[in-house]
């Protein structure tokens, strides 16, 4: 008989998550979105965060709409809210996902003839349809919008996807008229545009329906979202060693950092491996209250070490958050926002 081992201790990771902050920026992009309602790109295990967290907050705030991107991630959605709330923005790929769509209710995002007729074939019924305006990624395109399968198609939201929301970019007002243009080309029961950044664009651009992302997780895209927005996300880890360095000690691969004098310092349970990538390799820190633990030598797969100069309190097993404001962290290490929330790994408990 094999005896089952007893569950393990987490690892020395937490994750931090601002459940009201998380609201708070929801219930800010549905103000800004005027008439419109401000739905959720839960995308992506909710942008890193979870969506067993993400979800139930954005729900409890008033969120009614909630979209991702492939099939797999609409089953721990519907565990929190409804299945006509749930759009797949990758729609159909083959019969066998147009069958999974209509044995779980979900509505599917149409971006093909193709897909249209997946669709219909399986026994049509409510889906969204997404029509590319510019991006030229996923959508139907402008062409093809007065084909008869697209008659046919009971589309609930008319979507599209702004290039360059973020910018001042002359290709926002081209996408616009381009997706107006469809509005009165197919029929549709609502119509959405803006993400994150282009709500700030003005109403124009709203609709019925705005789709938020990087911000609600504390991203700031654009500067009219700059003290709007919270940050939800602090990493955290435990110290796993203090050690003693003397003068001429280097610390880590290829010794990139030489301590210039005696120092105390201490070694983390946080690396790439985690999704605290090399970028942050002498550029990042650490926090313990107000006190700043600057990150020295190279990030390596499961361990950092950080100098505890300011810090002669902190012991083994003490906890510390990792500095994480999105914007200034992505000006430090050139990662993206995006990136910074969708690489934090598993190791982190949600």
């Amino acid at each position: 008989m094999v005896t089952m081992p007893p569950e393990p201790p987490p690892a020395a990771l937490r994750l931090a998550i601002d459940e009201a902050a998380l609201q708070d920026n929801w219930r800010a992009l549905d103000a800004l979105s005027g008439k419109a309602a401000a739905g959720a790109a839960v995308k992506a295990d909710a942008y890193g965060l979870g969506v067993d967290v993400a979800v139930p907050a954005l729900r409890d705030a008033g969120c009614r709409d909630f979209y991702v991107a492939h099939w797999v991630e609409a089953i721990p959605a519907l565990g929190h809210v409804s299945a006509g709330s749930i759009g797949v923005l990758h729609g159909l790929l083959n019969a066998q996902e147009a069958s999974f769509a209509k044995a779980i209710g979900v509505r599917p995002v149409i971006n093909s003839l193709r897909q249209a007729r997946l669709w219909l074939d399986a026994g049509g019924g409510p889906c969204d349809l997404m029509v590319d305006t510019g991006i030229n990624r996923l959508g139907l395109p402008l062409t093809d919008l007065g084909n008869p399968l697209i008659a046919e198609l009971a589309v609930d939201v008319l979507l599209s996807h702004l290039a360059s929301a973020d910018e001042d970019s002359p290709l926002n007002a081209v996408q616009l008229a381009r997706w107006n243009d469809a509005r009165q080309a197919v029929a549709h029961q609502r119509a959405s545009l803006a993400n994150s950044a282009g709500i700030t664009l003005g109403a124009a651009f709203h609709g019925d329906l705005t789709r938020p992302g990087i911000a609600l997780y504390g991203g700031i895209p654009c500067p009219a979202l700059q003290g709007r927005i919270r940050q939800v996300v602090r990493p955290e880890a435990a110290l796993i060693q203090v050690r003693q360095l003397v003068a001429g000690d280097s610390v880590g691969y290829n010794a990139t950092f030489t301590a210039p004098a005696p120092m105390r310092v201490g070694v983390i349970s946080l690396g790439y491996a985690d999704g605290y990538l090399r970028a942050w390799s002498g550029k990042g820190s650490m926090l313990s209250g107000d006190r700043q633990l600057p990150v020295l030598g190279r990030v390596s797969m499961d361990m950092t070490v950080i100098d505890l100069s300011s810090a002669p309190d902190l012991a083994e097993g003490d906890w510390v958050a990792v500095d994480y404001d999105l914007p200034r962290a992505a000006a430090s290490t050139g990662l993206s926002q995006y990136e910074l929330l969708t690489t934090l790994g598993r190791r982190f408990p949600r």
